[in-house]
Formats: structure tokens, sequence, C-alpha cells
């Protein structure tokens, strides 16, 4: 058995002496020296009390998988002498001192305590890899959730275009009836199908036909041109020509007097300064006489039940330019396009309020040279883009054809300097193109 040594440090009967510094000294030496004596002895001590070994040797006999590291394990080693240092560690638990510990390798066999426990790689990173608790693993999921919800948030936001209040301006404007003005076009949408034609309608027609009704507006929107009317008034001469063909079987040589007498209703119902009825017969070179227009005019309003409020393009046209925030380049080439389409017979099948819709669209792909159609624009005319490609696509072929045609009546209107040239325009051939 080992030999227990034993110190003089706890005697009270031993006398120290001192030096002139004030420290100890025993036997010539100081007492620093004979400290770490005591604590030596004490280790030994501690040892022959435990066992040979303070700590047991653990050896993990998986397979080696090349890299062996060592762990200290601390264990509360029974009937352990209380010493200054063991006294410090009492007095202040290791859940208040966290040390960094550092890994031993192989060349460390021993450290202050015993020898060293051999573990598995793999079995240290199962143990410091566990789970976490299932709250905790559900609050991180779910936050993880929310911000990738505000990130969709943040960039729909951003995508997303904004519609834009088109009558804010004319809040103090009692003309622009901002406090009632989306009803009215709601009600205007309802009842436009009042106005509108059979798209063949002139199959009960026996001796005019599709030509002859074209030259006649073609005709009639010079005469327009040259009493300077409003844009109104030809919209609705146009609407009262079709349903009044619609209705009653005109013979050739009386659609000429058909057309006058439309614009004189027309002008009555919409113009301010009415052309006189003497005026109107000079420019049809005196085919008709003063009692003939008269006999007409009765005829027309009796056929038509006296009905003259009804939507035309030209009503929704100009809320829609304002929906797309048009400059007077873009509003010209509008009524371009729609003037063209009035001469088509083929675009009777279109409500008025897609042909207006049409031409701002097919306008806007001719200004900026790409397509456009904003949600705003969408909104109020309540037709999406592709709803508008086959009409805006006749209307660019009738623009492509304009000043070849042999109606060329509205292209030499709007080729002038007091349309500004808006004939000049070169054609959004990129819309003829596109498949639906």
């Amino acid at each position: 058995m080992n030999k227990m040594v034993t110190s003089g440090e706890n005697n009270l009967e031993i006398t120290k002496p001192t030096n002139v510094q004030g420290g100890l000294e025993m036997g010539g030496r100081k007492l620093g020296q004979e400290i770490k004596n005591n604590r030596r002895a004490l280790r030994v001590i501690n040892q022959n009390l435990v066992g040979a070994q303070a700590y047991p040797c653990v050896v993990n006999k998986r397979g080696l998988t090349g890299k062996l590291v060592c762990e200290k394990k601390e264990l509360v080693p029974v009937h352990r002498p209380i010493t200054r240092k063991f006294a410090a560690q009492i007095a202040c638990p290791p859940e208040l001192k966290q040390e960094p510990k550092k890994a031993k390798t192989l060349g460390e066999n021993t450290n202050e305590f015993g020898d060293c426990i051999f573990i598995d790689v793999e079995e240290s990173k199962t143990t410091l890899d566990q789970p976490e608790p299932m709250f905790l693993e559900e609050t991180e999921e779910a936050s993880l959730n929310e911000m990738d919800q505000m990130e969709e948030v943040e960039m729909e936001d951003i995508d997303e275009e904004p519609l834009v209040d088109i009558d804010g301006c004319d809040a103090k404007n009692p003309l622009a009836v901002v406090e009632y003005v989306e009803d009215l076009y709601s009600y205007y949408r309802k009842i436009e199908c009042l106005s509108c034609v059979s798209p063949n309608y002139m199959a009960q027609q026996i001796d005019i036909n599709e030509r002859m009704r074209a030259i006649l507006i073609d005709w009639l929107i010079e005469v327009h041109d040259k009493f300077d009317l409003m844009h109104e008034t030809l919209f609705l001469a146009v609407n009262i020509i079709d349903r009044f063909l619609s209705q009653q079987t005109v013979v050739r040589k009386k659609l000429q007097l058909v057309g006058l007498v439309a614009m004189l209703l027309a002008c009555k119902y919409e113009e301010v300064s009415v052309p006189a009825v003497g005026d109107l017969i000079l420019i049809s070179d005196k085919a008709y006489n003063r009692k003939e227009v008269l006999e007409m005019e009765s005829l027309m309003l009796n056929t038509l039940q006296f009905n003259m409020s009804v939507p035309t393009p030209y009503v929704f046209i100009q809320r829609f330019l304002k929906a797309a925030q048009s400059d007077k380049k873009l509003e010209l080439l509008s009524f371009y396009l729609i003037e063209l389409s009035l001469v088509e017979y083929d675009m009777l099948k279109f409500p008025p309020s897609l042909l207006a819709a049409a031409a701002i669209y097919a306008a806007q792909c001719t200004v900026f040279g790409f397509k456009q159609w904003s949600k705003t624009c969408q909104w109020h005319s309540g037709y999406s883009e592709d709803q508008l490609l086959e009409c805006s696509r006749l209307m660019i072929g009738f623009h492509q054809r304009a000043a070849t045609g042999k109606l060329t009546g509205v292209h030499r209107k709007y080729r002038t300097s007091k349309f500004r040239y808006t004939a000049k325009a070169e054609p959004a051939h990129f819309v003829m193109g596109t498949q639906l």
C-alpha cells in the first residue's frame, strides 16, 4: 500500500516563522512551494481513498472511424478532502461558470484527475445533434412561414399596379358629376345594347348594300368636318342611320336624304347652333327640296319613336381616355381609328363600349410601340387586353389601308394641320402578327 503523506499545514501547534516581507517560511523554503507539495500530497491521498483510478476508463468497442477524441466527464469523488480549490468549486457552481472545453488528442493520456475516456466521433455527434423540442421547431417553422408570407405580400405590393383615381382632379367641378359618374356609366353599359343593331340588317334591304352605306358615312364625315360640328354629333348621326335602316326599307335614291336628315336630327340634339335646312340642301347639290327633308325627318322620328338618347362610342371613349390619362396625340389617334371603324359595316357586331376601348388600345400601341393596357383602363372599361385584340386588329388593318383605299374621307380629314397630321402616324404592325 501507498504510504499516506501528511503535512503540518492544519496543525496549530507548529509555529511558522516569518521573513521581513511578512511571508511565511518553513525550514528556509517559502510557503508557496510547501503548498504545492501539500496539494500534490492531497491528490495522492484522494487517489488512495477512491481507488487506483479516479475515473474509470470507458472504451467504445465499435469500429474505429479513424478519429478518436478524448472527453472528460466529471464524477463526484467519494470522501474528497475539502481543500481550498474544492471549496472554491463548491462556492461557484459549474452552471454559473461555463468555460469552453477543449477536446484533447491521443497524445494526452491523462489529466489531473485520471485517465481520459475514448469515445466515437459519430456517437458524440449524435449526442450533440439531438432534436430540438417540438414547440421550438413549430415556432421556428411558423416564423419562417410568416417571413415568407410577408415577402410574398411585399413582392405582390411591388408588382401590383395601383388603380388611379381619375375623378379626384374634378372633385370641385360640378359638370363632372363625380358623385354619381360611376352610376351613369353603369347605366350606359346596361342600355348600350338598345342602341346596337343587327350586324346583318342589310340582308332585308333590297336596293342598297353595305358598300352604299360606307360611301354615305364617308361623305357625312366630310360634311361634319366642313360644318365644324362636335364629335358626338357625328356618332349620333351614324347611330340614327343604322337604327332607321334596320327598321325601314329605303330605296337607293333616298339614301343620301336619310344621311342628311340624320345629321340634322343629331345637330338638333347635340349642337348649340344648328345648320339651316337650306345649307344641307346646298351641300347635297340640291338633290332634295325642303319638303322632302321635313317629310323624311318626321318619318325617321316616328320610326325611332323619338329615342335620341342612346350611348354611342363617343360617350365611352371620353371616359376611357380619362382612364388612360391621354394627351392630345393619343386622343386624336383614338378618334381617327374609331372614325375609320364607323365606315365599316363589319364593325356593327361590336358594342359601342368595346369599339371605344379597342380604339384607345390600338392608339396606345401605335404611339408607344408596345402593348399597353393598364389596370385602370381595364377597371373602367370592363375589358381585358385579350378581349380587345380582335377589334383592335381590325382597326389597325383599316389604318394600314386608309391612304390607299377608295374611301379616304377620314384619312384626308386627319392628315391636316387641324388634327396635327394624325393620319401620318405609322400603324402598329406588331399587333397584327400576334396570335390569340
